[in-house]
C-alpha cells in the first residue's frame, strides 16, 4: 500500500494538537481527520486516528492494522508537514496559517 497524496490543515495549537492530515492510499482510498500532535516527550510528532464516542464507549473510525501501513502513513504525513513548515519559515506561503510555536 502506498500513500499517494497528503494534505495538511493547520489548527490553532491546543494541548499538543497542531494540525490535521488527510491521505490518499493507492490513489483509491481517502482518509481524513488524522490529528498531528507534538510528541509528549522530546522532539517530533505523533499521529492519532479519529474515534467516535457512543455513550460511554469509544469506537475507532479507522486506523492502520499492520505496522508497515501505519509507518508509511506516519512517514508521508510528517515529511509533508516538515516540507510545509520549512517553506513557511523560508518566507514562502506566508498566508498559510500554522502553529505559531513552531
Amino acid at each position: 500500500m502506498q500513500v499517494t497524496e497528503v494534505d495538511i490543515s493547520f489548527t490553532k495549537p491546543r494541548d499538543g494538537l497542531i494540525a490535521f492530515a488527510s491521505v490518499v492510499l493507492d490513489d483509491q482510498l481517502y482518509l481524513s481527520g488524522i490529528a498531528i500532535h507534538l510528541k509528549l516527550a522530546g522532539p517530533g510528532y505523533r499521529l492519532t486516528y479519529p474515534t467516535r464516542k457512543v455513550g460511554e464507549a469509544q469506537f475507532s473510525i479507522f486506523h492502520p492494522i499492520r505496522k508497515p501501513v501505519g509507518l508509511a502513513i506516519e512517514h508521508a504525513v510528517i515529511e509533508k508537514l516538515k516540507n510545509v513548515l520549512s517553506k513557511r519559515h523560508a518566507g514562502h506561503n506566508c498566508t498559510d496559517a500554522g502553529p505559531a510555536a513552531l
